[in-house]
């Protein structure tokens, strides 16, 4: 098998179950329990907590722990806007972010919050210039992701951290799903008051997240209960799955840096071999792209029929995000970046992990080859 769609998930590292596995049979007790099974789960959670505020250099109390990116992303701006709503209701954020802060943002336009969705070039960039423009004094918060999850382009978190700041009602949040262990970001160069990061992206499990809220950031509760997490989400703690968390984290960080250079050497091999077929557009940009994903179109082609007859071969790859994939077969994203419909309908997804390998790119390069051709054949 040929796993290429390591930005809908990632295979759990055998390390990460183990983790997991040792802490559920081991500290299964309650964190909140006063006896001591309980005591022994509330200190491996603590040391969880400081292990994971070690690796993103923040401080303890400034790990939220989540059940992914989601709700991460869903309680930093849901959050945001229900505590601060009397400094105003002005949301920004970019016309190019995953599902869940678009479809967040206009829950909250429901409730009479503004949102203003910020255009992007061609690269899927958002220009420094217009996010001046539009912030205002009511602004309360900016949410811009750090990697896409369909295309790859970096946003320039630091310029836009250095904007927000001279706003001190508003605050600024990064959907950092993709870029964890792929594309550094730092929390306090960039001003990030509020980072979003999910387990099963970077070989952990399911279920797990961590939402970064600096230390004076307040956020209205979406979960009301016991007072867990800072009482910004009550309910009984999730240690095994924070405990193999965190064991993902630390291993994501590791690897980074050999990861990024192998990653970087097998997408300019994947992409060389791309430009040369006949129908093929390359999506991702050249430049300010993250090194483990490449999208592309073939025109004229489905790209569930191109999914389908690579399965064939064992390969397994995608379209567009995995939480839309079954919705309009339009890429919201491809459209934001001026893509004609022909290309944004057609968008297809190889996202790699450190686990891919050169010989795995050349088999999808020379199968995908034959696919296009056989297909294009067919279609006339």
């Amino acid at each position: 098998m040929i796993y290429l769609d390591n930005s809908a998930t990632t295979k759990p590292n055998p390390q990460v179950l183990d983790s997991f596995t040792k802490a559920s049979t081991q500290y299964f007790g309650n964190a909140s329990s006063i006896h001591g099974i309980g005591m022994d789960a509330e200190r491996l959670l603590r040391k969880s907590r400081e292990q994971a505020a070690s690796l993103l250099e923040v401080y303890p109390n400034e790990i939220i722990f989540t059940s992914g990116g989601t709700e991460g992303n869903n309680l930093a701006i849901k959050g945001i806007a229900l505590e601060h709503q009397n400094r105003g209701k002005h949301i920004i954020t970019s016309s190019v972010e995953h599902p869940s802060v678009i479809e967040t943002c206009q829950g909250l336009e429901a409730l009479g919050f503004e949102v203003t969705y910020l255009d992007v070039d061609q690269s899927g960039l958002i220009e420094i210039d217009s996010l001046k423009k539009e912030m205002r004094e009511d602004t309360i918060l900016v949410s811009v992701m750090h990697v896409n999850n369909e295309i790859g382009m970096i946003q320039p978190i630091k310029e836009i951290g250095e904007v927000v700041q001279n706003y001190p009602k508003a605050f600024f949040h990064v959907d950092h799903v993709q870029g964890y262990g792929k594309v550094a970001l730092d929390i306090q160069e960039c001003h990030i008051d509020l980072c979003t990061i999910s387990g099963h992206k970077i070989h952990g499990l399911k279920g797990t997240g961590v939402l970064y809220v600096k230390h004076n950031v307040r956020l209205f509760s979406l979960a009301h209960g016991g007072g867990q997490e800072r009482r910004i989400r009550s309910g009984t703690e999730n240690v095994a799955g924070i405990v193999s968390l965190v064991k993902a984290m630390r291993l994501a960080k590791e690897n980074q840096p050999k990861l990024d250079e192998k990653l970087t050497s097998l997408k300019n091999v994947l992409i060389e071999q791309l430009h040369s077929l006949d129908r093929v557009v390359i999506n991702t940009p050249k430049i300010n792209s993250a090194p483990h994903i490449v999208n592309f179109s073939v025109r004229g082609l489905k790209p569930e029929v191109v999914i389908h007859a690579l399965e064939d071969f064992d390969i397994f790859i995608s379209t567009k995000s995995a939480c839309s994939s079954k919705s309009a077969d339009e890429s919201a994203v491809l459209i934001a970046c001026g893509k004609d419909r022909d290309i944004a309908i057609s968008g297809l997804r190889v996202s790699m992990s450190y686990e891919t390998t050169e010989k795995e790119i050349e088999f999808f390069c020379q199968k995908i080859k034959e696919v296009i051709k056989k297909l294009s054949e067919v279609m006339g």
